[in-house]
């Protein structure tokens, strides 16, 4: 899955990532032309779960998700 979904995600959705997904970034690569805001990279690891802070987007580490040289708190 890349960081981004193919197609819009309604608001309350979660997008769900991989540690393959790492290192977060919003908006992903395919994202819509018109949903573009400033690309900004974010922390997902430590919490599991986050927040984009411009567009609101959810973003959750899938469970059992094992992202090497970090540790979730």
């Amino acid at each position: 899955m890349s960081s981004a979904p193919d197609n819009v995600v309604p608001k309350d959705e979660t997008i769900y990532l991989d540690a393959s997904d790492l290192p977060l970034y919003c908006p992903g690569p395919k994202a819509p032309l018109w949903s573009m805001h400033p690309r900004v990279f974010i922390e997902v690891v430590q919490t599991g779960k986050t927040l984009c802070p411009y567009c609101g987007a959810i973003y959750q580490l899938k469970e059992g998700e094992k992202v090497l040289g970090h540790e979730r708190h």
